[in-house]
């Protein structure tokens, strides 16, 4: 009997096929039995490093990729090795987390640290978005076991509370940019050789301190805004150095 039907898939090329798809479809199908036996690409393990580990991968040896870490996600950024190999720019970040130096500009010392401590919430934020710009650019490896992931890889309330701060950074500077769009900004220009200048159509440029809250390092903690002239004598308005007290145009 199954040599009569041998014969009869022989001469049906049709039939054939049809058995062959029924078989491909069983053998792959997730409850058959066989399925552990089909070999599938594996995805990539993410690997949990300590400090120590991670330090091993500063670009000092050949051998080995470059690694970085930020609020504990580790990424390799071997393919930007002129940037983060010995004698680049950014080696400074290589081979360890220095969350912190993304905004604070301290790359020595105890500048280089994923303390987080005494930022504000809109640092915080920019932190959040650096890291989110090596997820897209580079590869994420891994994790590094301390501040914010634990031994088995799952975040910390150190890592949730800085999620927290950054979307309350957030709504702070959509709540700064509605309070900012009520006096107008300054016009600004600046130039190599001529330096940069300040000016106002309407009204006498003064500088203006951003709430604590989202203020950001260096000169981004003010800005200049344009007041009327019943306006100047409003409290925390201050006259730029070397400019004149109605003077619509000023030098910085």
């Amino acid at each position: 009997m199954a040599t009569v039907i041998i014969k009869r898939l022989a001469k049906s090329p049709f039939v054939l096929i049809t058995v062959l798809v029924t078989l491909a479809a069983f053998f792959l199908s997730p409850r058959s039995p066989f399925k552990s036996f089909i070999n599938y690409p594996q995805q990539q393990v993410q690997k949990l490093f300590t400090a120590e580990e991670l330090a091993l991968y500063n670009g000092t040896d050949d051998t080995l990729p470059i690694l970085l870490g930020i609020l504990g996600s580790v990424f390799d950024v071997t393919k930007g090795k002129s940037h983060y190999g010995v004698g680049g720019g950014y080696h400074h970040f290589s081979g360890r987390d220095a969350s912190r130096a993304f905004v604070s500009g301290n790359f020595t010392g105890d500048g280089l640290t994923d303390s987080l401590h005494g930022l504000s919430s809109t640092e915080v934020k920019s932190i959040v978005e650096w890291r989110e710009f090596y997820f897209r650019s580079y590869t994420f490896v891994g994790k590094l076991v301390g501040r914010y992931y634990d031994s088995e890889g799952n975040p910390t309330k150190s890592l949730k509370g800085v999620e927290a701060k950054a979307a309350r950074g957030t709504q702070l500077l959509e709540k700064q940019k509605k309070e900012e769009a009520k006096q107008p900004g300054c016009n600004s220009r600046w130039s190599q050789g001529e330096g940069g200048e300040v000016w106002c159509d309407d009204g006498f440029p003064r500088l203006v301190q951003r709430p604590l809250e989202i203020a950001l390092t260096g000169k981004m903690s003010k800005r200049c805004a344009c007041f009327t002239e019943d306006q100047l004598s409003e409290p925390g308005l201050e006259v730029y150095e070397g400019c004149d007290y109605l003077s619509k145009t000023c030098r910085v």
